[in-house]
């Protein structure tokens, strides 16, 4: 079943994962998108202020990006998103981490200008096993009506 605009209320959405994150992993996506030395070598890494080997902000919002298509993105009337609204970085991943993500739908409004569309906020948190949030976005994403719900919201 495709989820719709009406299926996404404000409110807990759900909770995905856990996703390991292996240290081959983190050292190959930095190696090719995010170069920088506390992303590929353990001895700089441990002279940064992130006091170890961690994976890049990047990786980590494209792993959320991967958990949200898995979870829901996957399953719904998804017609794209218009950007990122908020996204902040707040604490290193490390290789051998576990990853959870929590999704709450912030607001869902119906679109002025194109009736049979949505706009759902949603508010993911990115979470180490210990709990600590690492990564928090808040995104809007177009989600498509269902089938003849913008005839009767117009009636």
């Amino acid at each position: 079943m495709t989820l719709t605009f009406e299926d996404f209320k404000p409110g807990h959405l759900g909770t995905f994962g856990p996703r390991h994150v292996t240290r081959e992993e983190i050292l190959a996506f930095a190696a090719e998108f995010d170069p920088q030395p506390m992303h590929l070598d353990e001895e700089a890494a441990r002279h940064s202020m992130l006091k170890g080997l961690s994976g890049s902000g990047w990786h980590l919002g494209s792993i959320m990006m991967r958990m949200m298509c898995d979870g829901f993105i996957g399953r719904a009337a998804s017609l794209g998103s218009p950007g990122i609204n908020e996204l902040r970085w707040l604490a290193p991943f490390r290789p051998g981490d576990d990853l959870t993500l929590d999704v709450e739908v912030t607001e869902a409004r119906l679109s002025r200008s194109r009736p049979e569309t949505g706009i759902v906020t949603f508010k993911c948190m990115m979470r180490n096993a210990a709990g600590q949030v690492l990564c928090e976005m808040v995104s809007p994403i177009l989600i498509g009506r269902r089938a003849g719900a913008a005839a009767e919201t117009s009636a």
